[in-house]
């Protein structure tokens, strides 16, 4: 044995041996430092404190140059590395639910979008558990389209799971248990879910809406709870990537020629059909407009004065009443304008008139090939996403009506900076545009007067105008959610957090 431990072979094994330890022992210690350096970063990242500076490799005495470069550019790539890695996901808040809330969605995307936000706030303020809702599949439009076909549903769980808890589906052992369906009352407080509500999910443990638009009042609620609604509508719902990636390229595309418009030309068929209004249209159009009304119970006003709503300002202007409004406020023949629409009633016939005094007048469908759209096709909602993208980045946003896409996109463009939207004052317009066609008023006059009507209905920071008692008569909470925007807008993320 002794001779064996003095060979020279033995000597060397004990020399191998040593360095293997120290060689391990080196490697643990830069995986160590390179692991906690990475969590610091993360940290740094979480509490929002500005990230320190990547530590610089020193020449290294036991190797050249080359591989102290090498080292130094291994802890930069380390750093870029962390950086880049998707942010830590919040805590989970821990709390006794009360039930579970199923949701089922009704109208089109931006009508379904603000009940979202409306029954997040709910579910968070009676501590539930909310399950993914349900989008209409049954309107107008009878688009198949799932919650997950529209919006990141992974995003929409982690980005909320420090408020309430969301689950794709209803746990097995409640799957065969028949929820207790309801229509909560339009235009409720807070107190009325924590009063009315809240006993029966606990006694019935699954509880479906089966209507949700508008169930949510405009004003009154606690400011914690308005800034939950903005924070669901503003970061939570995400539109899925497909759809971002397909937004942004038509944005990208626009931008190319520098500045453009987007005109919310609501005259589609369902929109007057559903108003009535049928200006402009000829005597067989106007039949069966009337008759699609009739088709559709849940559209309670069936006779209709279309003349008389017109010149109440209930009306989408015309194409042919739209160009004369955009030529009077001052926009140039050469404007960039994107329509953002389905199908126009009427077809190109009805656009045709609008090319010829806008050449540069373009739709998704000019600026995307077949391939890209084909996904899209018999979605009108995933359509609408697209122009909901294409409407929020635009330079001027100007809506022909007042709907839930004019009025969301409006409240999304104020959160981003004000951007500017033209609320166009229809009934008033109507009223200027026939003393023009009448010939009752020259241009120069129709045109001063257009201006002098918009000129504070421009999106300028503003507070919402409260009529109590008439919530459909006051300003919606999404068009201009006064809570979150200017200085309100910086403690957002703050309050959000805090206890209801």
């Amino acid at each position: 044995m002794a001779k064996q431990k003095g060979s020279p072979r033995a000597a060397v094994r004990r020399r191998l041996g040593g360095a293997g330890a120290s060689a391990l022992g080196w490697a643990l210690r830069v995986a160590t430092s390179i692991v906690a350096w990475t969590l610091l970063l993360h940290l740094f990242t979480f509490l929002g404190i500005p990230r320190p500076p990547l530590p610089i490799a020193r020449p290294s005495c036991l190797g050249s140059g080359r591989n102290s470069s090498t080292s130094a550019e291994a802890v930069v790539a380390a750093g870029e590395a962390a950086h880049l890695a998707p942010p830590a996901l919040p805590p989970r808040r821990l709390y006794k639910s009360n039930g579970y809330l199923l949701v089922s969605c009704n109208g089109g995307l931006n009508q379904m979008r603000a009940a979202i936000c409306d029954m997040v706030a709910v579910a968070r303020y009676l501590n539930l558990t909310m399950v993914i809702p349900e989008l209409d599949k049954q309107s107008f439009w009878a688009d198949p389209s799932d919650f997950g076909d529209i919006f990141d549903i992974t995003h929409f769980i982690d980005s909320l799971r420090d408020e309430v808890k969301i689950v794709k589906e209803l746990p097995h052992n409640f799957s065969e248990k028949v929820p207790l369906s309801m229509q909560p009352i339009s235009w409720s407080s807070e107190k009325y879910y924590l009063r009315q509500i809240l006993p029966l999910v606990r006694k019935h443990k699954v509880v479906r809406f089966s209507k949700t638009d508008s169930r949510l009042a405009n004003n009154g609620l606690p400011l914690k709870l308005q800034k939950l609604r903005c924070y669901v509508n503003y970061n939570a719902l995400r539109f899925t990537p497909s759809i971002e990636a397909l937004g942004n390229k038509m944005v990208s595309i626009l931008r190319r020629t520098g500045s453009f418009i987007v005109l919310h030309l609501r005259y589609e068929m369902d929109m007057l059909a559903f108003s009535g209004c049928t200006h402009g249209c000829s005597d067989e159009e106007t039949e069966e407009l009337t008759r699609m009304r009739y088709a559709y119970p849940w559209w309670k006003e069936k006779e209709i004065d279309s003349e008389k709503k017109r010149l109440e300002g209930l009306c989408p202007l015309t194409p042919g009443e739209t160009i004369l409004v955009l030529k009077a406020l001052g926009f140039p023949r050469d404007t960039r304008i994107y329509i953002a629409s389905g199908e126009i009633y009427g077809g190109e016939k009805r656009l045709a008139v609008l090319k010829t005094e806008f050449p540069n007048t373009v739709r998704k469908e000019m600026l995307l090939s077949d391939d890209e759209l084909r996904p899209f096709q018999k979605h009108s909602t995933q359509m609408a996403a697209l122009d909901y993208l294409v409407s929020v980045a635009s330079d001027v946003f100007i809506p022909s009506n007042d709907g839930n896409m004019a009025k969301v996109v409006e409240g999304h463009r104020r959160f981003r900076g004000f951007h500017k939207t033209i609320q166009l004052d229809r009934k008033k317009l109507v009223e200027l545009i026939d003393l023009f066609e009448d010939q009752e008023l020259s241009w120069e006059e129709f045109s001063v007067a257009v201006k002098e009507l918009h000129m504070g209905r421009m999106s300028q920071p503003t507070r919402r105008r409260v009529i109590p008692g008439q919530p459909k008569e006051e300003d919606y909470f999404y068009a201009n959610p006064h809570e979150c925007l200017g200085p309100a807008r910086k403690r957002m993320e703050r309050l959000k957090h805090v206890e209801i």
